[in-house]
């Protein structure tokens, strides 16, 4: 067991697979001996006190005071909350949904509902029906969500979600001076309770809970949303145990650094945002910066991201590859940011090319991991030497498994540095779906999740991302499910089938597109078809940006519809017009190889312009050879 009162280590913990393997002889249980997030969290408060756990900017301007939280005051406020809903009725299988932005209550509520029951982050964006769907899948009872506020319609929408879910009884509303409306305007529908969040806890006892609850590694804690279909909507089931493992890992992870702060500006619903930069963050005791409700979408935060980082003395942040785009056109100016070491990028692919301007630029190290929201964020982690496009090593105590799959059978275990399916078991692996359709596929060999990625092992235990097996559409890190799009289009008249792929983008990586066989007597648009997906696709991130029309779909031998087909022609479509709306002429092909996946072959016809054409495309997260 890693010994706490003597951090930090002389060295790093684990920089190679070695390194692994020996640490994982001693059993899990004796190196990590928490089992649950609520007394992970109440030991941090008996280590770090009075120490700042939290920093809550709300505007994110240049000089602006900061609200702070003590490690102490935080494990109080998770205990109030927890005690507040058990007095609602809130038992361990109950689940509560919060609709909250970044904000000091949002971990009071997520880590309080887990402490009295299972808490259910939601995405704030997403439409009423939408949220609606999620609470009524979860079954959630109550509700903790942002109140009414002239800057959000968070508050309006969870009103509509709650009546409709046919569960949710009361709501409890956190208003934030300066961000809320004194009083609520909204009718409240008949049968539901609301309640003031904060006032509501304040009548409860921060020092115990007072349901006594028991814990165990195996008890649900979050039902996270994954994605689904219109009515269906996919929850994920994480443990206590994938809570706990996770967080004491990351004290191992980090033994070779001092106490230091991190910037948030991810989303609380987000599984990194909530895990590696929440209950991790709080059992190594770093200070933990939450930037703005918005986070990495406040654009006042942002024109001030860097002066932030020197004002807080901010060391790492975690963040997915648009933000990075993002940043590196902000100036640092005068700004001293020699305190930053580290960013973590993750959630989509980042351009090697990109990657390694931004380091040179600012003077910092990227580190690229590999997880998803199954895995309660993390399948491999960066050593502080990583190879270059590696997405680092397997954690402890876990194992990855590169295969062919035939029908959901393994047909072939892979050799290193052969291509195959991942999969991965182990402590991080959550315990399935919450419905019982969702899990037909995920499993293989029983214990097996299917990540549905591609990708290959190397000797030195490096795992290399090569493609995806299954159809999700990664928007600046945000997953959207195919089936949200084509449903909705499969169900117009006009439309005899529709497939949706990824739109290659510089800067988000991709964007939701289809491609459509529209019945014989059709005349519709593409813009009369776009103006239908903006009224019948409830999720704002997924409506398509391009509709492209075609006679038919490529078929596989045995007749279903084969989407790499139609990812290579719309790669090689996107390249084609990126390269003339910059006047380089050049012959575009494709392919897709074993190891790298989807390779686009650019011939320019003036060959002085091949250094011109590289630095354009260097931006999206496919290989790119220029000649």
């Amino acid at each position: 067991m890693l010994d706490l009162t003597r951090l930090p280590t002389p060295e790093a913990v684990m920089e190679t697979i070695e390194d692994v393997q020996k640490f994982e002889r001693t059993p899990r249980e004796q190196q990590f001996p928490y089992t649950d997030s609520y007394h992970l969290i109440s030991d941090s408060a008996n280590r770090f006190g009075d120490d700042i756990a939290l920093e809550f900017l709300l505007q994110g301007l240049v000089d602006e005071p900061s609200q702070s939280v003590s490690f102490t005051e935080l494990s109080a406020q998770i205990t109030r909350t927890a005690n507040a809903l058990h007095g609602l009725g809130i038992g361990p299988e109950d689940a509560v949904s919060i609709v909250l932005p970044i904000l000091p209550q949002t971990h009071f509520a997520t880590w309080g509902a887990q402490a009295a029951g299972i808490a259910n982050p939601i995405n704030p964006m997403l439409d009423a029906n939408h949220l609606g769907e999620i609470m009524a899948a979860a079954g959630a009872r109550a509700v903790i969500c942002l109140g009414p506020s002239p800057h959000s319609d968070i508050w309006d929408k969870v009103l509509i979600a709650a009546k409709n879910s046919g569960s949710v009884k009361t709501i409890l509303c956190v208003n934030v001076p300066g961000l809320c409306a004194e009083q609520p305007d909204s009718e409240i529908p008949e049968g539901l309770e609301i309640l003031d969040f904060d006032s509501c806890i304040a009548q409860h006892d921060g020092g115990v809970l007072d349901s006594h609850r028991q814990f165990s590694g195996d008890q649900i804690a979050a039902y996270f949303h994954t994605g689904g279909t219109t009515g269906r909507p996919k929850l994920a089931q994480l443990t206590h145990g994938n809570m706990a493992f996770l967080g004491q890992l990351m004290q191992v992870y980090t033994a070779h650094l001092e106490r230091h702060t991190v910037l948030c500006g991810l989303p609380l619903f987000h599984i990194y945002g909530c895990i590696i930069q929440g209950i991790a963050a709080f059992s190594v005791g770093y200070r933990v910066v939450l930037m703005t409700p918005s986070g990495f979408r406040s654009p006042e935060a942002m024109k001030n991201f860097w002066h932030h980082i020197e004002r807080f003395q901010v060391q790492s942040f975690a963040t997915v590859p648009t933000v990075l785009m993002a940043l590196a056109d902000i100036p640092v100016a005068d700004a001293d940011i020699s305190c930053l070491t580290t960013i973590n990028s993750g959630a989509a692919p980042l351009s090697h090319a990109f990657e390694l301007g931004f380091e040179e630029k600012f003077e910092v190290e990227i580190g690229n991991g590999y997880g998803m929201t199954e895995t309660t964020a993390l399948i491999s982690r960066a050593p502080l030497v990583q190879p270059p496009g590696s997405v680092g090593m397997r954690i402890p105590y876990s194992q990855i498994r590169i295969v062919h799959l035939e029908e959901n059978q393994v047909s072939k275990d892979c050799d290193l540095g052969e291509s195959g399916v991942i999969l991965v078991r182990g402590p991080q692996v959550f315990e399935g779906y919450k419905s019982a359709v969702d899990n037909a596929n995920a499993w293989i060999e029983d214990d097996w999740f299917n990540t549905g990625d591609l990708g290959y092992l190397d000797a030195e235990g490096y795992l290399y991302l090569s493609g995806r097996a299954k159809d999700l559409i990664i928007r600046g890190g945000h997953n959207i499910d195919p089936e949200t799009i084509e449903e909705p289009l499969n169900a117009h008249p006009e439309v005899a089938v529709a497939i949706a792929v990824g739109l290659p983008d510089p800067y988000t990586g991709e964007l939701p597109m289809a491609y459509v066989v529209t019945t014989a007597d059709s005349k519709i648009s593409e813009d009369e078809l776009l103006d239908y997906c903006k009224q019948e696709i409830s999720e704002r991130a997924a409506v398509p940006k391009r509709i492209i029309f075609v006679e038919a779909m490529p078929l596989t031998v045995i007749g279903k519809v084969f989407k790499p087909l139609l990812r290579q022609m719309i790669s090689e479509t996107i390249i084609s017009e990126h390269l003339l709306s910059e006047s380089i002429t050049a012959t575009v092909s494709s392919e897709i190889e074993k190891k790298r996946g989807l390779v686009l072959k650019i011939v320019v016809d003036d060959k002085g312009g091949i250094e011109t054409a590289n630095a354009l495309l260097s931006g999206y997260t496919f290989t790119v050879e220029v000649s």
